[in-house]
């Protein structure tokens, strides 16, 4: 690679790499660790095959005993088969989850920028503890805001109200000197319009610290498959509003690559890291399909390029 990559993407344990990091060289950050549920958390994809030879429905004089073929059955009675084409998962379990991220959040104030910002994307099991932990490491007076991003799917609790959102905590490096460009926001529509004059309608409204916005769908074309992705729409809001074209966003729990995906599409150099090789992978996919492309290093944490023969080389540690 004759010039330095402007993107990074590490495969390994976060804190072997957020130390080698430069102060002060990272303008957002943005983390979505895992919320300490308890299990496992697992996706897997599958390959559906119709059984073409099996008619929609079975004939009066048809064997009873006769097995149906496939192990699906669809719209009019046809049979499908289903083969298991890949498995993601990773354990989600923490005794000590503030203590777990502490060291990190520690690095993540330290790599920040005097104007930068942190989210922090959480959910209900960890939120309140994780902004004591934050007022610890950033202090009281640099917390920005408690976004809530509430959507509407899954299953329903019968014993209590079903919990539809998550809590994305936001600090800044410097009370009052942060970074934040109201006019890059995506305005949103009006819930009620015919409240508002007809130009403010057809503007639109910037948002509040409430989201509503819909989770990645099933047959959404940015859809990965990996567990926990997150919509590109969220973070096209966060990455807008608290960094400029050219500025280092960093993700080090990266999973799917969504921030990568949307610091590409705004012109944003960033720095993913996470120790799952499927998550790379997922990555190395998903961004092969960007302008950010050739210009993406992929590294082991003492900085040696991954194996793979269009991996591009560049000098150890120099993330």
């Amino acid at each position: 690679m004759s010039q330095k990559p402007e993107n990074t993407v590490v495969l390994g344990d976060n804190m072997e790499v957020l130390p080698h990091l430069g102060d002060a060289t990272v303008q957002l950050a943005y983390l979505d660790p895992p919320f300490n549920t308890g299990s496992t958390q697992t996706r897997r994809t599958l390959s559906v095959i119709s059984e073409a030879s099996t008619s929609p429905a079975t004939p009066p004089s048809a064997s009873p005993a006769t097995p149906p073929r496939g192990d699906r059955t669809g719209f009019g009675g046809r049979r499908y088969r289903t083969t298991q084409t890949g498995r993601l998962d990773y354990p989600d379990a923490f005794d000590d989850y503030p203590g777990f991220l502490r060291p990190r959040l520690e690095q993540v104030h330290r790599l920040l920028h005097g104007s930068g910002t942190l989210y922090l994307h959480l959910d209900w099991r960890e939120a309140h503890r994780c902004k004591l932990l934050l007022d610890e490491i950033f202090g009281p007076e640099c917390f920005l805001n408690e976004i809530v991003w509430a959507y509407d799917y899954g299953g329903r609790a019968r014993d209590r109200w079903p919990a539809k959102h998550d809590t994305v905590l936001v600090y800044v490096k410097t009370a009052g000197a942060h970074f934040f460009d109201q006019d890059a926001i995506e305005r949103i529509p009006y819930m009620a319009p015919g409240l508002v004059t007809p130009e403010k309608a057809a503007r639109g409204k910037l948002p509040t610290d409430v989201w509503w916005h819909t989770i990645v769908g099933t047959r959404s074309a940015e859809k990965t498959g990996y567990p926990t992705q997150k919509p590109e729409g969220v973070l096209r809001r966060i990455v807008a509003a608290s960094s400029r074209p050219g500025d280092v966003v960093l993700d080090c729990f990266a999973g799917s690559g969504t921030t990568g995906a949307v610091a590409a599409a705004l012109g944003r150099r960033f720095v993913l890291v996470d120790e799952n090789p499927e998550a790379v992978r997922v990555i190395r996919t998903r961004l092969e399909a960007t302008r950010a492309a050739a210009r993406t290093a992929y590294l082991h944490p003492d900085g040696t390029p991954l194996d793979r023969t269009d991996a591009p080389a560049t000098t150890p540690r120099d993330y």
